[in-house]
């Protein structure tokens, strides 16, 4: 055990400075959501828009891609490099958005990815949509998201 937690050590080390190294805590039947969440902050391209735009949010905006800014700048702002931290108001908020997320079932990793996405992109387009002048909301299709430049194959 010495041999590989000195291992760790090591490589955490050498890891660059600025990343950090959290595991998310589990309620239960949340790990399909915490893989998700874990591989979508070290996709350095999402988490840095992210982060972005957390950074221009009032305190009062609350929905799911809120919280995950949230989240995140929780995670990127801490002192330490490793730790545990709860996403208890992301998984709150996922809850109340979408039934399917509620009970204690497990659930797909895969299909929580896919919603998680399709709602950033729908709340990012609302976003822009209210910030177009007003004769130009209804006549042009929403412009891709960051969401999609990061994701949408040929773009």
């Amino acid at each position: 055990m010495g041999a590989v937690s000195s291992k760790l050590e090591k490589a955490l080390a050498e890891a660059p400075e600025d990343e950090r190294y959290y595991g998310l805590e589990n309620f239960g039947n949340t790990c399909y959501c915490n893989s998700v969440l874990q591989a979508l902050y070290f996709c350095k391209p999402f988490r840095e828009r992210l982060l972005k735009y957390g950074a221009t949010l009032s305190s009062t905006d609350e929905n799911l891609l809120n919280c995950l800014a949230d989240l995140f700048a929780q995670i990127n702002s801490s002192r330490k490099k490793v730790g545990v931290i709860s996403p208890k108001k992301f998984v709150q908020r996922l809850k109340r958005d979408n039934e399917l997320f509620r009970g204690h079932m497990h659930q797909d990793a895969h299909e929580f990815l896919n919603y998680l996405l399709n709602q950033s992109c729908e709340l990012l387009e609302q976003e822009a949509k209210a910030a177009a002048p007003p004769g130009q909301q209804q006549q042009q299709p929403p412009p891709a998201t960051w969401v999609h430049d990061i994701f949408q194959v040929g773009w």
